[in-house]
């Protein structure tokens, strides 16, 4: 049977995560990095809505695509060198899911519509932005969270935890007290939304 058009466009996107030369190890399995990150929004973003429309679909698994090739050194490493490196990523990654999704025939509305979510347009304006704005939150929550701790002082993190829930709806906020937390995570958690 042949596939249908979001599993091609899947596919695609998953081929081009694959090509990512950093590893991360989960289990003793080496993955590309941004490939394992991909599956991990898909995954997350269908046990926080499972009735997720294709686009957000798309826009969540695209959320990183080719990500490591634009590094984060070729911007001033300031407050506003980041925001540009960001700003830069985000067109990166619409520009190439606009690329797949024209070439397997989706139309320009569909596609306007998946490089809007992926630009992270009309957060808290518009539901499906909110969704994957708390699915990519609760990816760092659950399974990058604990190893930042381990990186960064308290004040930092607490710090960042603050401006991650501000970006949350209280779903999302429902969804992250319900991950698993070692107990100084829990903690700094508690200190940053009280």
């Amino acid at each position: 049977m042949k596939p249908t058009r979001f599993e091609t466009t899947i596919a695609l996107i998953d081929k081009k995560n694959s090509e990512d030369i950093n590893t991360y190890q989960v289990f003793g399995l080496n993955y590309p990095k941004e490939l394992l990150y991909s599956l991990r929004m898909s995954r997350k973003l269908l046990q926080f809505n499972p009735n997720a429309s294709r686009a957000l679909q798309i826009a969540a698994r695209a959320q990183h695509i080719c990500r490591w090739k634009i590094a984060r050194d070729e911007y001033p490493m300031d407050r506003i060198g980041y925001l540009k490196w960001r700003e830069t990523l985000k067109k990166m990654h619409a520009e190439l899911t606009t690329e797949i999704l024209n070439q397997v025939g989706y139309d320009t509305s569909f596609i306007d519509r998946v490089s809007s979510l992926i630009n992270k347009k009309f957060i808290k304006k518009n539901e499906e932005s909110q969704v994957l704005e708390d699915t990519i939150c609760l990816v760092f929550l659950d399974y990058y969270f604990e190893e930042f701790v381990a990186k960064h002082d308290d004040e930092k993190i607490i710090n960042i935890l603050k401006k991650t829930w501000i970006k949350m709806s209280d779903k999302g906020h429902e969804a992250a007290l319900q991950l698993n937390f070692s107990d100084k995570s829990l903690s700094l958690i508690k200190q940053a939304i009280d």
